[in-house]
C-alpha cells in the first residue's frame, strides 16, 4: 500500500505500468499503448524526429545567409571597390557628415580640403559616399 506522497514524488509506480521482470529489469511497456508498442518514445525536441529539427536549423541559416550576410558583404565589397577608385580632385563626403574635395592620398588617410587651406586628414573606412551635390 503506498501513501499519496510516494505517488507525488513517484516512488509508487502508476496503475498500468509493467512490474520489474526478474533479474532486476524492467518492463518495456508504455503506458497506454497497445501490446508491442505502437508509440514513438518523445525526443527533446517535443516529439518531432531529430532529423525535422537538424533541417529546420538549416533551413534558418540559409535564410540569414541569403537575406542578411549576403547582402552585407557584397555592400562592403562595393564600398571598399568606391575607395579604392577614389582620387585628388574627387569630393566626398564623410561617416560625418563633412564635404570636401579630395587633395592627398596615402595608404591608409584622404587628406580632403573642406575650405580654402583648411585640410584634414579623414581615415580611408570613414568616407561614406562621393559627393554629387
Amino acid at each position: 500500500m503506498h501513501s499519496n506522497w510516494a505517488t507525488i514524488f513517484g516512488l509508487a509506480q502508476p496503475s498500468g505500468a509493467a512490474a520489474p521482470v526478474e533479474g532486476g529489469q524492467e518492463g518495456t511497456a508504455i503506458q497506454g499503448a497497445p501490446e508491442g508498442g505502437g508509440q514513438r518514445p518523445v525526443g527533446p525536441c517535443g516529439g518531432q524526429d531529430p532529423m525535422v529539427t537538424i533541417i529546420m536549423m538549416l533551413a534558418m541559416f540559409a535564410a540569414f545567409y541569403f537575406l542578411l550576410i549576403r547582402p552585407q558583404q557584397k555592400k562592403a565589397k562595393d564600398h571598399q571597390k568606391m575607395i579604392d577608385n577614389l582620387s585628388k580632385g574627387e569630393e566626398i563626403v564623410t561617416t560625418g557628415g563633412i564635404v570636401g574635395r579630395i587633395s592627398g592620398v596615402t595608404d591608409k588617410f584622404f587628406t580632403v580640403e573642406i575650405s580654402e587651406k583648411v585640410r584634414v586628414r579623414v581615415l580611408k573606412s570613414h568616407v561614406a559616399d562621393k559627393y554629387t551635390g
